[in-house]
């Protein structure tokens, strides 16, 4: 069940921005915890339309980009994307969560430092999982990619890695972030294409946004 008090404290969120594209695909709001639910509300308990709920880059970019530190992380968030297609890595999904994802800032009064990221890719043709990052090693350093970006980065292969340890990465990832840390409360997550299709859709509307002035 939603309540206002949450959302009256926490910061406005609205896809309803004059001149920006949007795919028309909404994000749930914030449940009484302040957080995603884990299962759509609107649907049944055997529902489908459960976490992680896919989404468009720009839908996230519109539902959260409400502040000045928001907009910050996003554009780690898309500039990291384009470090990895700039490198092949083109084909996959990511996983968003953590305080990103949550109204932190009313409940532990701190914005997010940070967005964290699963990234299920397919390793390029002619490269493998070493030669990327041999060649690539700051794009695959956890702290570094943390520094730059502001993301909190992790990586699963797709293609060539052993079923079993897929099996194991996705339900660890999984348990991991379908409960909060602290409480083991049960939340939602998003999964964004990897593709870069969306991208310039959503650093239009990251830049749009930015131009016309949001609460810091």
């Amino acid at each position: 069940m939603y309540t206002s008090v949450y959302l009256n404290k926490c910061f406005h969120r609205c896809s309803c921005r004059g001149g920006l594209h949007t795919s028309g695909n909404p994000i749930l709001s914030w449940n009484s915890q302040g957080t995603l639910s884990s299962i759509n509300p609107s649907n049944t308990p055997i529902s489908r339309k459960r976490s992680p709920y896919k989404v468009s880059l720009d839908d996230i970019v519109l539902e959260f980009g409400t502040s000045s530190h928001h907009q910050n992380l996003l554009s780690g968030l898309l500039s990291f994307r384009s470090a990895l297609h700039s490198i092949g890595i083109i084909v996959g999904f990511q996983w968003l969560d953590g305080s990103f994802l949550e109204c932190v800032e009313s409940l532990r009064h701190c914005p997010p430092n940070d967005v964290d990221v699963v990234t299920f890719y397919v390793v390029p043709n002619g490269q493998t999982q070493r030669t990327l990052e041999i060649s690539h090693p700051q794009l695959f350093d956890h702290d570094s990619l943390k520094n730059i970006y502001h993301v909190d980065a992790y990586f699963v292969e797709l293609k060539g890695t052993a079923v079993g340890k897929l099996i194991s990465e996705s339900t660890y990832w999984y348990s991991l972030w379908s409960h909060q840390r602290d409480s083991l409360l049960w939340k939602g997550y998003l999964q964004i294409d990897l593709s870069p299709t969306d991208d310039n859709i959503a650093l239009d509307n990251l830049n749009r946004i930015r131009s016309q002035g949001s609460s810091s």
